[in-house]
């Protein structure tokens, strides 16, 4: 994959990991494809196509809801609510050093986790995650008392770059190093791969940019973002 590949492909990073990388699980066709709902509500646009709109409502069922970030992000019918719209930063890290990795006692969280990750995703917020985002990359937490308190794991894969995604700590657990140290286990298992690590963050999460910074991150561009029901 020549060098401008990969940028038009970060550009639009949701088509390009379902068109590829896991085109296997995802369903649509040349204009549009998604995840299964049972994985994750995102979908990607192909281009600007106002086709494109028929052709996602042709993959969510009337009260699912559907979320896309990238270039061509659509204005919707009067089919759809809109839940959230913003516009997330892109970071990418090109540094090949590994992270510190904390003394924390982290593990490799499986199916079994699946209702704990679900639930600590319900408090915190940090963005999609649903009965079978698991299967799409190892996903790492730590627990206190028995009881999972963060957790950090992989979502997309685009060409050699896997994204981090799903960080986030219980509130009870906020400030011992917790995030930092899986996303420094995160990142270093995506370099031990041979592969390079990127994320998103919404914009206005100044505080969690400045955390991606100092682990090596750095500002590759900015793309909106959508959240919708569909109600018709």
């Amino acid at each position: 994959m020549t060098p401008s590949d990969i940028e038009r492909d970060l550009d639009n990073p949701i088509w390009a990991c379902l068109a590829t990388r896991h085109a296997h699980i995802a369903s649509g066709g040349p204009l549009v494809r998604r995840y299964p709902p049972v994985f994750s509500p995102i979908a990607g646009f192909a281009s600007a196509s106002p086709t494109g709109v028929a052709a996602i409502e042709a993959l969510v069922e009337v009260g699912d809801d559907m979320g896309s970030f990238g270039p061509y992000v659509p204005s919707l019918s009067a089919n759809w609510t809109s839940i959230r719209e913003s516009v997330l930063v892109q970071m990418v890290r090109s540094d090949e050093l590994l992270l510190p990795e904390g003394d924390v006692d982290a593990v490799t969280l499986g199916t079994a986790d699946v209702a704990e990750m679900l639930a600590l995703v319900e408090l915190t917020q940090p963005g999609p995650f649903r009965q079978r985002t698991i299967e799409l990359g190892t996903y790492v937490g730590i627990r206190e008392g028995g009881r999972l308190v963060a957790m950090a794991g992989q979502r997309m894969w685009v060409g050699d770059y896997r994204e981090l995604s799903a960080v986030c700590t219980h509130p009870d657990a906020q400030g011992r190093g917790y995030a930092r140290a899986l996303m420094g286990r995160v990142i270093n298992g995506i370099l031990r791969a041979g592969e390079r690590p990127f994320l998103h963050v919404d914009r206005v999460n100044l505080r969690a940019i400045d955390t991606y910074r100092a682990l090596g991150f750095v500002r590759r561009t900015e793309l909106p973002l959508l959240h919708a029901r569909r109600i018709g």
